[in-house]
């Protein structure tokens, strides 16, 4: 799908984020990535082939907490 030059990660790679943004919404929280890849702002992933990645956000300590 990628035109760009260098080519951007194919959807399969564990790098696909790093894709260029085609299309967003802010609205509905989700951004179209030109691998095909579906973005959402709580970090979720719909990927071409139907396939889910859960969302993934990095775990937030608070200073204190045992």
């Amino acid at each position: 799908m990628c035109q760009h030059m260098p080519a951007c990660p194919k959807a399969d790679e564990s790098d696909r984020d790093a894709a260029k943004r085609m299309a967003r919404d802010d609205i509905s929280g989700w951004t179209l990535l030109c691998n095909g890849v579906l973005l959402f702002d709580d970090t979720g992933e719909l990927l071409p082939n139907g396939a889910i990645i859960a969302p993934h956000r990095p775990l937030v300590y608070e200073r204190g907490a045992a």
